[in-house]
């Protein structure tokens, strides 16, 4: 249900709300990971990665909020192409209100993506969890 997950105010609150979303669902939540180099020798780091320790099940989730113009949208094309360099699946989680209505059709058009306010739902699938 949309608003449900609470508005966010920066990348590191969203960050934040998927970790708390994590210990919620009883996952073993991790931040910052650091998971090798990118393709120009920049450190790689994935904002949150979730484990389901019974199963050994983990994803990795990019964190991308844009509050109003900026350049947060920019690096999205980016960072959904990143994820398939990394060695655990991914998937990027976006909030906030500044995300135009093309990168919001972009972003759900990719299989890699979805929003604050339907990632517990989804987290819940991916990992085996019974619903809500």
């Amino acid at each position: 249900m949309p608003g449900k997950a609470g508005a966010v105010h920066s990348g590191a609150d969203l960050r934040d709300k998927v970790a708390a979303l994590g210990h919620k669902l009883q996952l073993d939540v991790r931040i910052e990971v650091r998971v090798g180099r990118r393709l120009w020798g920049a450190v790689r780091h994935i904002d949150v990665v979730l484990t389901r320790t019974e199963t050994g099940k983990t994803i990795g989730v990019e964190c991308k909020y844009q509050g109003g113009g900026g350049s947060a949208e920019e690096k999205v094309p980016a960072t959904i192409q990143d994820i398939s360099a990394w060695p655990i699946p991914g998937v990027v989680v976006f909030g906030g209100d500044g995300f135009s209505a093309n990168m919001l059709a972009y972003l759900h058009s990719t299989g890699k993506a979805v929003s604050l306010d339907d990632l517990e739902a989804w987290l819940r699938l991916f990992f085996g969890l019974p619903a809500d």
